[in-house]
């Protein structure tokens, strides 16, 4: 049989493969696994059709494929498994937004164009795209949809799945599903997009994707506020929910611990409050609509939360810069976590009400685990997620605190579950928690999901690995 490098080659244009070991080095994994198993070549497509080609290439030669979109993954799902011969997707060069349509508010966006620039490119036209999160620069769509990522403001506009109407796919065998209408509404038989967006490219390969677009706000209101207790958080969430309906966007929770990382990271914090809390609370809300008076809602909002002593200070950004200046500090937490050593990070969720509940069940569970850690919990009050992350004991060294890792981490998982909630909220199963989800869903579950892999990849060559064992 031809080479496979050779035959890649012959498909592709002179620099659409990668093969030397230093143009390789950038693709052997993501940022949960920098490195992973054999990567035979990297294959960067431009066309749908080159996709294709590749992938029956691979497939007439049994060669498995790891498909990546900007990397910046945390389940390990872009590494390569070891122990396979395999070739890298990326999907770097696939990156048009093919067509934007402001009547029926949609955008078809090939895999590889990157989530800032689908919402910048929505802007443009007046739009919004629901999808929001802190890697969105490096980050892609086909990455994003086949994690489905989540975000800040899934409280209001949902997880990756609820943006998509239509995908174009690459199976296993080289064919090409393609389903690219713009519709809303569709009863015509099984809806096949839902099977490939959070598979993780083991099903197939995502090449684009009909988006669904909303009208750009033309108000907004911010707000950062300090609390003592997670019970009095939860009080304020449902008071804003009451009093701000579906015009609230995001509701943001922070640690001291979590906080104290960043203004480390920082060097000159400039702290939004003078009461030094137990928790920050971001809150904020829009409206596409001029006549709703969010103004109003944030000062009843605050009001409730001083007359029942929940809300110990506050302030509303006055502007833009003020606004992004409160956001910097719910993601520069989450960047200070990346640039720690030793920080373990975790992405459960658990139903809202439970929040408070798991929050002190989870840090009784570390502490049994690593005498003086420090939990630095964080995320998404709305949808339950909270990144509840350890930072090591003062003393100890990162590489000592990783040792611990396995057993802190199914300490925390087994509080999430216990609640009735979940080992991975918007990261993705991946390599890393392959375990977990055993624990996590029903066998009856697990087989079924092992029947769809053998029917649609029954060689086992998409994304070998991961998901399931």
């Amino acid at each position: 049989m031809t080479d496979i490098d050779d035959l890649l080659r012959r498909i592709s244009d002179n620099d659409g493969v990668l093969r030397e070991p230093a143009d390789l080095d950038a693709y052997r994994g993501d940022m949960a696994c920098p490195l992973g198993g054999e990567v035979l070549a990297v294959a960067r497509p431009r066309t749908t059709a080159q996709v294709r080609e590749w992938v029956a290439a691979c497939a007439a030669a049994g060669i498995a494929i790891t498909p990546r979109g900007g990397g910046t993954g945390l389940s390990g799902g872009a590494t390569p498994s070891p122990g396979r011969r395999t070739l890298v997707m990326s999907f770097e060069r696939l990156h048009r937004i093919r067509a934007l349509d402001r009547v029926g508010n949609t955008m078809i966006v090939e895999a590889g164009c990157p989530l800032q620039v689908a919402r910048q490119a929505a802007a443009q036209a007046g739009r919004l795209l629901g999808l929001d999160h802190g890697g969105s620069g490096s980050s892609q769509i086909g990455g994003n949809l086949s994690t489905n990522a989540g975000g800040n403001n899934v409280l209001r506009y949902g997880m990756a799945r609820e943006q998509v109407l239509g995908l174009e796919v690459v199976l296993a065998d080289g064919s090409v599903l393609s389903d690219l209408r713009e519709l809303r509404k569709n009863n015509a038989g099984y809806d096949l997009k839902q099977i490939f967006l959070g598979a993780e490219g083991t099903l197939g390969l995502i090449t684009a994707a009909v988006l669904r677009l909303r009208p750009a706000p033309v108000a907004c209101a911010t707000a950062c506020l300090g609390l003592d207790s997670l019970d009095g958080v939860l009080q304020l969430f449902t008071r804003a929910q009451e009093t701000m309906g579906d015009a609230l966007v995001a509701f943001e929770v922070m640690s001291r611990e979590a906080l104290a990382l960043h203004w480390v990271r920082v060097a000159q914090p400039r702290r939004p409050l003078e009461a030094d809390t137990r928790w920050l609370v971001l809150v904020e809300a829009d409206s596409p609509s001029r006549y709703f008076d969010l103004a109003r809602a944030f000062d009843e909002l605050m009001a409730f939360g001083l007359a029942r002593e929940i809300v110990r200070d506050g302030t509303i950004a006055a502007s833009e810069a003020q606004r992004q200046a409160l956001w910097r500090l719910r993601e520069g937490i989450a960047l200070a976590m990346i640039e720690t050593p030793g920080s373990l990070k975790s992405d459960q969720a658990v139903p809202v009400a439970a929040i408070a509940q798991f929050v002190a069940q989870a840090c009784a569970a570390v502490e049994a685990v690593v005498p003086g850690c420090v939990p630095a919990p964080f995320g998404h009050v709305g949808d339950g997620n909270i990144h509840f992350n350890v930072l090591p004991p003062p003393g100890m060294t990162a590489s000592d605190f990783r040792d611990h890792w396995p057993a802190l981490t199914q300490s925390i998982e087994d509080c999430a579950l216990a609640l009735g909630g979940t080992v991975s909220a918007e990261h993705g199963i991946g390599l890393l928690k392959r375990q977990a989800l055993q624990r996590m869903r029903p066998q009856g579950e697990l087989q079924l999901m092992a029947r769809l892999k053998r029917t649609l990849d029954p060689r086992g060559l998409m994304n070998p690995g991961k998901i399931l064992l």
